[in-house]
């Protein structure tokens, strides 16, 4: 089986891995955490805004995969510390339409550079939906 990376411009990458991978009509995105692409360094604040920086991150890899919100079936929240759940769910509710995607959410003891949350998603392909 093949897989086509996707990248988007001027998306940060922290390490040897593509934003996405489309294989089998799905595209499985890689977990994005808050960093600022035009920084590189992540955003400081409440877990709102970080949660809604993970999504502009997702999103931007989303849109040059030729996709939109409504075409992710999955999401995987990973938070550092669950007394942020409400707020996190608050942001993640205004990101889609119902029927919402399905979703994990994971505490974890530790996030990569210091991160509060790391949310990743997969989506299927437009040429999935004839299935």
């Amino acid at each position: 089986m093949s897989r086509n990376a996707i990248n988007a411009p001027g998306a940060a990458v922290v390490g040897p891995y593509s934003h996405a991978v489309e294989a089998a009509g799905l595209v499985f995105f890689s977990g994005q955490t808050p960093l600022d692409p035009a920084t590189g360094k992540l955003v400081t604040g409440s877990i709102g805004e970080q949660t809604a920086q993970c999504f502009r991150n997702l999103f931007s890899v989303l849109d040059a995969a030729g996709l939109t919100p409504a075409d992710v079936v999955n999401v995987q929240v990973y938070l550092t510390d669950m007394k942020d759940f409400a707020a996190m769910n608050e942001v993640y509710a205004t990101q889609f339409a119902k029927p919402y995607p399905a979703r994990t959410t994971i505490g974890v003891a530790s996030l990569p550079l210091g991160a509060q949350v790391e949310i990743g998603m997969t989506a299927r392909t437009r040429g999935a939906y004839a299935v």
